[in-house]
């Protein structure tokens, strides 16, 4: 039987050599794997950025986008608006909050005649403005060019004539609507429930400060 010394040990060293080999071989891959790993880190941080930045400016497009599809105003030039006073063709009159009939009823007029002021105009539809500074979007069907008046003061005295000494032929309460047929510079003539004389403009709303009407 051969003994330990008769044993041969070249097998086992060139199997330990082939392990080491093996094992040199590994880390190499390994550390070539975490050299590549922070090379894709690298350029991901480098990256970020553009990819955010590009990110808001196609979120802040498709925003602006929106919001034009959205509000019709933005989406078309704002058209020259000459500010002008009229009043309402219907006893009912819904007052919305944009232009347009899908936008939702702000309030309701329920009074023909009343006077209002257009203060911006969008295609068929008219901003108004009333005589409590409200203001809203009809549509221009709801209007008329006739003209009217709301009484401002609590009673205001209706005269036969545009002079202060004329006969007194009623008196008009906070409120009342009147159709307008003549203005002075200092006096309008209105019809209010059958009764036609004159009134000191001051107290009315519906006519410009300076405005003649024949």
């Amino acid at each position: 039987m051969p003994s330990f010394n008769d044993h041969n040990p070249f097998p086992f060293t060139r199997a330990c050599f082939t392990f080491v080999r093996c094992l040199e071989a590994s880390l190499i891959s390994l550390r070539f794997g975490f050299v590549l790993l922070n090379l894709c880190g690298m350029w991901l941080l480098l990256c970020i950025p553009s990819f955010v930045a590009n990110a808001e400016g196609l979120s802040k497009s498709v925003s602006t986008q929106l919001a034009k599809s959205e509000d019709p105003l933005r989406a078309r030039p704002k058209q020259a608006t000459q500010r002008r006073f009229v009043s309402l063709r219907s006893n009912e009159v819904n007052v919305r909050v944009g232009p347009g009939v899908r936008y939702p009823v702000k309030w309701v007029f329920r009074q023909k005649a009343i006077p209002v002021e257009i203060v911006q105009e969008y295609d068929t539809w008219r901003k108004i403005r009333d005589w409590e500074d409200a203001e809203g979007w009809v549509h221009r069907a709801m209007l008329s060019s006739k003209r009217s008046v709301i009484f401002r003061g609590r009673t205001t005295t209706m005269r036969r004539r545009s002079s202060d000494d004329a006969p007194a032929i009623a008196r008009v309460g906070h409120g009342m609507v009147g159709h307008l047929e003549q203005c002075t510079p200092a006096w309008c003539q209105v019809e209010v429930d059958g009764y036609k004389g004159w009134v000191r403009r001051g107290g009315l709303w519906g006519v410009r400060a300076s405005e003649v009407i024949n």
